[in-house]
């Protein structure tokens, strides 16, 4: 687990680091940043969907995996549990407009993705878990820290929280290593990326303005591959 602790604890860092320069920020140079951020996590997205080379796998994951999301209203409770959270953590004022809150919600789904979604969370866990090596999470860890810096000096505190899913989703891999190993072959992993990318692109088009996707009810697509490598 100490991949994961050292993973954990370095974007915790990178937040701290960023929430500051948030606070200076004013907002036509936040909204700037928000779009440069915005054709950044385009790009990481467009190139991991690159990975996937079974289309109908990522057909059906998006197709049932947002039945799955829908019917449970994942994006609903999420935002719901965010505001509540905010509340707990912030002074409301009275600028505090929809918007303004949205962005605690945003950049906790939107982190969590980028730090979760990858080859480099999963192998560098199964690695951890088999072998004890950690250089993989290591690498991965000063990433995901310079990544928190700027995502956190966008959307704010959010992000911060997306270390409770990191440490979840990887130390469940790292300590189920030698039970879910013969079931996260490079085939999967690469369909697992594949269809999380697509998720990135589909938070970048949010940032950007063009739409707003309910990304958070499309989560549960990542994980089947899993099952769907094993008959396609």
């Amino acid at each position: 687990m100490i991949g994961t602790l050292v993973n954990v604890g370095a974007i915790v860092i990178g937040a701290l680091i960023g929430l500051p320069l948030k606070r200076g920020l004013p907002k036509k140079l936040s909204d700037s940043v928000m779009k440069g951020l915005g054709l950044c996590t385009l790009f990481i997205g467009i190139t991991g969907i690159l990975e996937g080379k079974k289309t109908l796998v990522l057909i059906v994951s998006m197709v049932i995996g947002a039945i799955l999301g829908g019917l449970a209203d994942l994006d609903g409770k999420l935002n719901r549990g965010a505001k509540w959270l905010e509340r707990k953590l912030t002074k409301k004022s009275a600028d505090d407009s929809e918007d303004k809150k949205s962005t605690f919600a945003q950049g906790f789904v939107t982190a969590t993705l980028l730090f979760c979604v990858g080859a480099m969370a999963i192998v560098g866990s199964l690695q951890s878990g088999l072998t004890g090596n950690n250089e993989t999470l290591f690498t991965k860890s000063i990433l995901d820290c310079v990544a928190a810096i700027i995502f956190t000096s966008t959307f704010g505190f959010g992000v911060v929280f997306a270390v409770v899913p990191v440490f979840v989703y990887q130390g469940s891999i790292t300590l189920l290593a030698h039970w879910v190993s013969p079931f996260l072959s490079n085939s999967v992993i690469a369909e697992m990326t594949a269809v999380g990318s697509l998720l990135i692109i589909g938070l970048a088009m949010n940032m950007l303005g063009i739409t707003k996707i309910k990304v958070m009810n499309y989560i549960p697509a990542v994980f089947l591959p899993i099952v769907l490598c094993m008959f396609m």
